[in-house]
């Protein structure tokens, strides 16, 4: 999730724990500041290099987004706490008790969006990726951030500072249980969907649209095609618009055996479309960001002398939307289905849905040689 809502998670969860420990110039201020903090340790991970932006991408929420590595180095910080305000010297266990629980809740709530979180590293280093919350999700958000900025403002606990520390957590929670409800309905829409049109697909993946909950895209993997299929949490199929694109797969035959290339379709999950710009194979991790503007693009190979070789990958900037995007949004978030225009060369009727090829394209003349990446 994005910075301010880890900082205000951290920041009631510290205050829900520590916020009513009696002890001089301590209390819910106190508290919402460490927990604020606590709350973004995790994410330093950013600060260790990487071998290249590949590895940049993938190692991300990894070790500091342990469950076990947060519960070893637990006592660590916890015991400089103790140690250092005089505050929480009586406090101990307490302490350890808000600590573990600023940098786990700041775990699982990443682990609800699409990127992906090594809850188990080092036990395993799968991703565990819900993918039923947008990055930026206000409405998850707003109770934490009323409560962290009324902390704020006191400096001794009050009844009713911990009535509003517990409701904004139970409303955010309660948030995240209606996303989690949200994705299960409209995969399963999907589903029925794509049933009924007699498209049989290798698997599929709903995710929000940006900002809100209630508008998703599920995307549909069928061969060498892929399926955008947007469509509200409740509504009938007239709701309903499908794109559809291709992932140009034979462009893998191109990248032998590209350690980038290899992590990158790991990380994915399958996830992932591949492109030729000028002379360069782009890859393109399907579940973050919009078709064509994803956030995370890489350049994997270049063509050199007739050909392809691999070559320290980069990330391509680019373009993440405009107000287009944000009328037919709004439209479609009213119930009036409106086609996507970055996406309108490639809308498909339903009727037309079984209709559409995913077999491979094939690449001539391919030729590989390896040489750094």
């Amino acid at each position: 999730m994005d910075t301010l809502t880890q900082i205000v998670l951290g920041a009631c969860v510290g205050v829900a724990v520590l916020g009513r420990r009696p002890g001089k110039n301590w209390g819910p201020r106190r508290a919402a500041i460490a927990g604020g903090l606590l709350g973004t340790l995790p994410d330093l991970d950013i600060l260790v290099p990487a071998n290249d932006a590949v590895d940049a991408f993938v190692s991300h929420r990894g070790f500091s987004h342990s469950l076990v590595i947060q519960a070893a180095v637990t006592p660590l910080i916890g015991e400089g706490m103790v140690r250092f305000i005089a505050a929480l010297r009586q406090q101990r266990v307490l302490t350890y008790a808000a600590v573990y629980l600023c940098l786990a809740t700041h775990a699982l709530l990443d682990g609800m969006t699409v990127y992906g979180t090594k809850l188990l590293w080092p036990l395993s280093i799968e991703p565990f990726a819900v993918g039923s919350i947008f990055i930026i999700d206000i409405l998850y958000t707003l109770p934490l951030l009323v409560a962290t900025v009324w902390a704020l403002c006191l400096r001794h606990w009050t009844p009713r500072m911990g009535m509003i520390v517990a409701l904004a957590l139970v409303l955010s929670s309660a948030y995240q249980v209606w996303c989690f409800t949200a994705q299960r309905i409209v995969a399963a829409r999907a589903g029925d969907f794509l049933a009924r049109s007699g498209i049989v697909t290798e698997r599929m993946l709903a995710i929000p649209t940006p900002f809100n909950s209630y508008f998703w895209r599920v995307m549909a993997l069928q061969e060498d095609r892929y399926l955008n299929i947007y469509l509200p949490v409740f509504g009938g199929p007239e709701q309903i618009t499908v794109y559809d694109h291709p992932r140009n797969l034979a462009l893998a035959g191109c990248l032998g055996d590209s350690r980038a290339f290899a992590r990158l379709e790991w990380f994915s999950r399958g996830y992932f479309r591949l492109d030729r710009r000028d002379d360069e194979i782009i890859f393109s991790d399907l579940r973050m960001g919009m078709t064509p503007n994803y956030v995370f693009r890489y350049a994997v190979a270049r063509l050199q002398d007739n050909v392809w070789r691999t070559a320290p990958p980069y990330r391509l900037g680019g373009p993440r939307g405009g107000w287009d995007d944000v009328d037919w949004l709004l439209a479609n978030l009213a119930h009036e289905p409106a086609k996507r225009p970055a996406e309108i060369n490639a809308w498909i009727r339903t009727a037309d849905l079984s209709g559409v090829s995913g077999e491979k394209t094939i690449v001539a003349g391919c030729q590989f040689s390896p040489t750094t990446g």
